[in-house]
């Protein structure tokens, strides 16, 4: 039986409180050079579609980078990428909540299922829910009862939004929602994607971080068995510790790979920067900006963008080919334009399945 939250346990273990010093201060890093990328949306557009891709995979939800830049393009029907592009408009809807409402609640988490399973079944309200292993065997049933499920929900919304229920730290009470959530499993499908958004969304309800661009799923790919097995054993002995750590463990070492993609996206744009503003008269920072948000980019991106005509986008792009800025590539009727140095970069990553 699920238990109601705060937990009435103390999880501020020496062990804990060491890696939430560690975690913290990473966070701290993390935000700070966010903070330098001159337009958010660069972030949004390249690392959301990275990490839409690593949490889809845990769900044997597997497409490439092209297939997912294509779909962004409409260039491609790939179902596949058109799950992972759910889970980045998913992400994306989250954020706009989180950042306008200053608030996390159980409709909010239900239109991110929503956006994410295309449906609009919301909680479970039948029973027959169950978690199997890989031979057919329960090894988990979450509540039945859809009196119940509404009423955890309602708690883990207190939870996640009433700070004075428990004074202990973010970091842990993250850990302690994501296993709550799961623990749940409220909804018929997209209970592992959902409470993974929840995770870094609640980081920056909690303003650990500025734009949600700490993602845990790639760590959890590297760690499945340990993940699922820590996951039942809170359920089965109550061994928070071991979890706590875990994801703890999960959010230092996740920072400081984002941090140093990150890192790697901004010498690059200066690269491109000094070179462009050296060679080209038609140079601008929105310039860069378009360049490095839309990897895969096309005309009317950049037209939009810098509030010119096709013409002139069309020209300023083929240029920028020819000075071997950007690879052209011919698609039917249409022509879209690579930036290949920044798409390199971001499947080389390892913060990110490949």
């Amino acid at each position: 039986m699920i238990k109601q939250l705060p937990l009435q346990k103390d999880l501020e273990t020496k062990a804990i409180l060491k890696k939430v010093a560690v975690a913290e201060r990473e966070l701290g890093r993390l935000k700070g050079v966010t903070s330098k990328i001159p337009n958010e949306a660069i972030l949004i557009n390249t690392l959301f579609l990275q990490e839409a891709k690593a949490s889809s995979e845990i769900e044997n939800i597997v497409t490439t980078h092209d297939e997912i830049f294509k779909n962004q393009l409409n260039l491609t029907q790939n179902i596949m990428a058109k799950e992972v592009e759910n889970y980045s408009s998913a992400l994306r809807h989250g954020y706009d909540i989180v950042r306008n409402k200053s608030l996390l609640t159980t409709n909010h988490i239900c239109k991110i299922q929503e956006i994410l399973e295309n449906n609009k079944a919301g909680l479970r309200t039948q029973s027959g829910t169950t978690l199997k292993d890989n031979h057919g065997n329960i090894v988990y049933e979450p509540p039945q009862d859809a009196y119940e499920v509404k009423s955890l929900m309602s708690n883990l919304e207190k939870f996640i939004n009433d700070n004075s229920i428990s004074d202990i730290s973010p970091l842990i009470k993250m850990a302690i929602i994501h296993h709550q959530f799961e623990s749940i499993h409220p909804f018929y499908d997209g209970n592992g994607r959902t409470g993974r958004i929840i995770n870094v969304l609640y980081l920056v309800l909690q303003e650990l971080l500025d734009v949600p661009v700490l993602y845990l799923s790639g760590y959890i790919i590297e760690h499945k068995q340990v993940y699922y097995k820590l996951l039942q054993k809170v359920r089965e002995e109550e061994c928070w510790e071991e979890w706590v750590t875990f994801i703890l463990d999960a959010v230092i070492s996740t920072a400081k790979q984002t941090i140093a993609i990150i890192e790697e996206i901004l010498a690059l744009m200066q690269t491109y920067k000094v070179k462009i503003r050296e060679h080209y008269a038609f140079y601008s920072q929105d310039l860069i900006n378009t360049l490095f948000k839309h990897p895969y980019t096309k005309i009317d991106f950049l037209a939009t963008d810098l509030n010119c005509t096709r013409q002139t986008a069309a020209k300023y792009l083929n240029t920028l080919t020819e000075g071997e800025f950007l690879e052209k590539v011919n698609q039917g009727k249409q022509n879209y334009y690579l930036n290949s140095d920044l798409i390199e970069l971001l499947r080389k990553g390892r913060i990110y399945s490949r």
